[in-house]
C-alpha cells in the first residue's frame, strides 16, 4: 500500500518521483513499457527552452517553462546528467518574419526572461558564423540550451528509488477503482497496487488512464514530429541551438547540437491518428534538410546517421493540463505535457507536490536525502590517468565494445545492473549503438553481455520490450526476427 503511485515514468512522472522522494512517504512510479522514458520523453528534442515562445499570462506551460528553465543547474549538480547552457537564437530571414521575432522577443520581456538580445545581421553571424550569410536579423537567448534526455529521466529515477521510491515498469493501468479510501489501480497483467493518492503523468494515454478511474474525459491527440540524427562530425553543427520564426502549430524546425555531441534537425509537427505510430519517411527528411539549410551551412544527407519520431501529447488547449480532479478524490491530472513539457518537468514536479500537499497529502522532510547520484564514469570522457586506474580495478573498462561512440563493456555491465536489459534500455543509459553504425557492429556483442550479465537467453533478449524479439529461434539455428516491433 503506498501513499502515492504516479502513473507514467516520461519526465513529468519522474520529476514528480523525485519530488515526493524527498518525504516520509511510500512512493511508487509505474510505467506501461519496458524502462523508464520509454513513451513520450525519449524522443523528445532535448532542448531547454528560453520562455519566450508563449505568454506567461496566459498559460500555465509557459510559468512552469520559466521556473523550470531555471532549475537545471542545481539539477545538474544534484543529478549529474548531460546539459548544456550553449544558448538559443531565433533566426529570420526577411522584413516579414522579422515582425514576428519582435514579438517574440518583447513577450520573452513581458515573461521576465533575462539577458535577452535583439541582433541584427552581423551580431548573429558573430554568436553564431555557421549561419546562413543571407539571415536578416533575431534574437539571442542566452538561457537555453541542451540536454540528454533518457539520461535525465533514468537520473530522476535512480535517484527517487535511492531516496524510497519503488519502480514497476511493464505496468499498463487498465483499472483504477477507489473504495473504502483506497485507489486499487490494476496492470493488463493482473497486478495491484493500492495508494491513498493517484497522479496520472501517462503522456499519450494520460486520457485512457482518466476514463479508466473514473475521472474526467478528455481527448489526447497525437502530434508526430520526425527528427534526423547528423553524425558527429558533420561541419553543419552549430554551437548554438538555431530556431527559425515559428508557425501557429508548431516552433519549427530547428538545428540542434545535442549535448552529446552530434546534431538533430527537426522536428516536423503532424497529426497522426495512431499513438503508436512512429514511422519516418524519405519526402519529410529530404523537406528538412531543404528548409535548415537555409539557416545553417553544411548540412546533407549524407551525414544523416538515423532518424526516429516521436508522439506530442496534445490536448485541444494546446496548454498543459495539471490539477486535482473534479470527479474523483485524490486524484491529480498530468496531461497534455507536450513542448516545452521537458523544460518545465522540474516544475511539474513540485506543482504536483504542491497540489498533493493542498488535497491533504502531509508531507514530512526526510532527515536525510541521497541527492548526487554515484560517479558515472564514461571511457570517451576520463583522463588517461583515470583510465588506468579504472583499468587496474577492472579490465572491461578499457575494452571498447561500441567503437562510434567509445563506450567500455564495463558501462554497458553498469546499465544492465541498473534494470536496463532491452538493447534500447542499454543505448539510451550508454549511447552504445548511437553512433555512425547504429550498432551494426557492436549490438552483437551487447546483446551477449545484457543475456551473461542478466541471465535472459540471447533469443528472448528484445530491442525495447514486449514483441521487440531481436532473435528467432535457438543459437545455432538462429533467424532474424523481422516484425515490424523489431524492425523499428
Amino acid at each position: 500500500m503506498y501513499d502515492a503511485v504516479i502513473v507514467g515514468a516520461g519526465v513529468s512522472g519522474a520529476s514528480t518521483a523525485w519530488q515526493l522522494s524527498h518525504y516520509d512517504l511510500k512512493v511508487a512510479l509505474v510505467e506501461r513499457w519496458a524502462d523508464v522514458g520509454f513513451g513520450v520523453s525519449k524522443a523528445n528534442s532535448g532542448i531547454i527552452h528560453g520562455g519566450f515562445h508563449h505568454s506567461a499570462k496566459k498559460t500555465l506551460k509557459a510559468r512552469l517553462e520559466i521556473l523550470g528553465n531555471l532549475m537545471f543547474d542545481k539539477l545538474q549538480y544534484e543529478l549529474d546528467f548531460p546539459f548544456h547552457r550553449n544558448g538559443i537564437l531565433v533566426v529570420a530571414f526577411s522584413d516579414e518574419q522579422m515582425v514576428t521575432v519582435r514579438k517574440l522577443y518583447q513577450q520573452g520581456v513581458e515573461n521576465g526572461v533575462r539577458n535577452l538580445e535583439m541582433c541584427g545581421r552581423d551580431r548573429l553571424l558573430e554568436l553564431e558564423p555557421k549561419l546562413n550569410p543571407e539571415v536578416v536579423g533575431g534574437f539571442y537567448a542566452p538561457n537555453g540550451g541542451t540536454i540528454e534526455p533518457y539520461r535525465y529521466v533514468f537520473s530522476l529515477v535512480e535517484s527517487a528509488r535511492r531516496n524510497g521510491c519503488d519502480l514497476f515498469c511493464n505496468f499498463e493501468v487498465v483499472s483504477g477503482e477507489r473504495k473504502n479510501n483506497l485507489w486499487t489501480l490494476t496492470a493488463a497483467d493482473g497486478r495491484t497496487l493500492k495508494a491513498r493518492y493517484v497522479v496520472n503523468a501517462a503522456g499519450l494515454f494520460a486520457d485512457r488512464v482518466s476514463a479508466v478511474c473514473g475521472a474526467e474525459e478528455f481527448k489526447i491527440h497525437a502530434r508526430k514530429g520526425e527528427e534526423y540524427l547528423l553524425d558527429r562530425n558533420s561541419p553543419a553543427r552549430p554551437g548554438k541551438v538555431v530556431f527559425p520564426v515559428p508557425s501557429r502549430e508548431s516552433k519549427g524546425i530547428l538545428v540542434i547540437p545535442t549535448a552529446e555531441g552530434t546534431t538533430m534537425i527537426g522536428p516536423t509537427a503532424d497529426p497522426a491518428e495512431d499513438k503508436l505510430d512512429t514511422t519516418t519517411s524519405a519526402d519529410n527528411m529530404q523537406r528538412i534538410v531543404t528548409l535548415v539549410s537555409r539557416m545553417v551551412n553544411g548540412v546533407s544527407t549524407r551525414d544523416v546517421i538515423t532518424s526516429f519520431a516521436g508522439l506530442r501529447p496534445v490536448l485541444d488547449s494546446e496548454d498543459f493540463y495539471i490539477d486535482l480532479s473534479e470527479k474523483v478524490t485524490h486524484f491529480v491530472q498530468v496531461a497534455g505535457i507536450q513542448s516545452p513539457g521537458l523544460t518545465a518537468s522540474p516544475a511539474i514536479g513540485e506543482y504536483v507536490k504542491d497540489l498533493l500537499k493542498k488535497d491533504g497529502l502531509e508531507l514530512v522532510e526526510k532527515e536525510k536525502i541521497q541527492y548526487r547520484n554515484p560517479i558515472h564514469h564514461e571511457l570517451r570522457n576520463e583522463t588517461p590517468e583515470t583510465l588506468d586506474r579504472l583499468h587496474d580495478d577492472d579490465p572491461a573498462w578499457t575494452h571498447v565494445v561500441c567503437r562510434c561512440e567509445k563506450i567500455s563493456e564495463a558501462e554497458i555491465i553498469e546499465a544492465v545492473r541498473k534494470g536496463h536489459t532491452t538493447l534500447d534500455g542499454v543505448k539510451f543509459y550508454t549511447r552504445a549503438g548511437m553512433g555512425r553504425c547504429q550498432g551494426g557492429f557492436c549490438s552483437a556483442k551487447i546483446m551477449k553481455i545484457i543475456s551473461r550479465e542478466s541471465g535472459i537467453p540471447m533469443e528472448e533478449l528484445t530491442k525495447k520490450g514486449g514483441n521487440s524479439r531481436l532473435l528467432g529461434g535457438k543459437l545455432g539455428t538462429i533467424k532474424v526476427n523481422t516484425t515490424p516491433e523489431a524492425a523499428e
